[in-house]
């Protein structure tokens, strides 16, 4: 059964991030809530994202920049306070690898997504 639900993970077709950080199946529990799903898998209040899926007609958010989530986390003046570092490009999976097996960082992330869904008006796009 692990050897089937492995390579159905392996071989999917659909967005990979999730796939990225976890290559490997496991009956473990992640212990993951809403948030970390939500940031980990960039599918939610992401400008980005929502103009990905036809939601949005653009993808920026109200302070300039492309609102993807990796933005939100690092370089967002709105959540700036968060004190997320911005990996170099080449080192983002390795990164998010990290943070999603720290809890201090995915406290830090929770906080983030937590805030914007209370301040929905504060990250639309101008």
């Amino acid at each position: 059964m692990l050897e089937e639900w492995q390579t159905s993970w392996k071989n999917g077709d659909t967005d990979r991030k999730i796939y990225n950080i976890m290559p490997s199946v496991s009956l473990r529990p992640t212990n993951w809530i809403r948030e970390d799903v939500i940031l980990f898998s960039q599918h939610g209040p992401f400008p980005a994202y929502l103009k990905r899926s036809h939601l949005s007609d653009n993808d920026y958010c109200s302070c300039g920049g492309i609102g993807t989530a990796l933005r939100y986390a690092t370089e967002c003046i709105y959540t700036v306070s968060w004190d997320m570092r911005k990996p170099a490009p080449n080192f983002e999976l390795e990164s998010l690898k990290s943070v999603a097996n720290n809890l201090v960082s995915r406290h830090k992330l929770r906080g983030i997504v937590k805030f914007m869904s209370e301040n929905r008006d504060l990250f639309r796009p101008p």
